[in-house]
């Protein structure tokens, strides 16, 4: 009985894999920045000198030479999209996703970018994990460090969706629009992507 139900639960994983896969394929528009250890090529730096690595199946970083924020930020620029991300994070770790940011060099909310935060010990809890910086607070607070977590990002328009494990955690119809460079933040704590996937509107 117990060899059926690890049998069972097995081939549930793995199907589970396999769909969501199959939702973010290629011949349905998505396109791949990070899958594992590929896709450094995709981004530069912008900040700190933090030490951004291909390392055990992600794109990561630690720590830094530098102070302030460090940025892996997008070659492409994108305007409407869709935003798949996987992510660990600790639970001191200061990080985020940064969208429509218009300046490749200064990329923050103050340039007109939007951050999608993660940073579950943030001194001002409203805009912890889950919320878009300064733009809409979460109510309850969120909690993302020490597990692998997903992020579904949408923005269309002046609206833009925010889901974390698959629950709707911020949205908006009055953001601004223009187009912009994506953005991962390296701001304190360990960060790590293992998948992220662009797909335009």
């Amino acid at each position: 009985m117990k060899r059926v139900v690890a049998s069972t639960v097995v081939m549930l994983a793995v199907a589970l894999t396999v769909a969501g896969c199959g939702r973010h394929s290629q011949k349905d528009g998505w396109i791949t920045l990070i899958d594992g250890n590929a896709g450094m090529e995709n981004w530069s730096v912008s900040g700190s000198s933090a030490n951004w690595r291909a390392e055990d199946g992600a794109i990561q970083a630690d720590k830094t030479t530098g102070k302030g924020a460090s940025v892996l930020v997008s070659q492409r620029s994108f305007r409407d999209l869709e935003i798949y991300a996987e992510f660990w994070a600790s639970d001191d770790t200061n990080s985020g996703i940064y969208l429509r940011a218009p300046d490749p060099n200064k990329v923050n909310t103050a340039s007109g970018a939007f951050e999608v935060q993660i940073w579950d010990k943030n001194p001002n809890p409203k805009y912890s994990t889950g919320s878009l910086v300064n733009v809409v607070e979460v109510q309850p607070i969120y909690k993302a460090g020490g597990r692998w977590n997903t992020y579904e990002i949408t923005a269309k328009g002046s609206e833009i969706i925010v889901k974390l494990n698959g629950v709707v955690t911020a949205t908006t119809r009055e953001a601004k629009t223009h187009e912009g460079r994506i953005g991962l933040q390296f701001n304190g704590g360990p960060i790590k992507f293992r998948k992220l996937l662009v797909r335009e509107l």
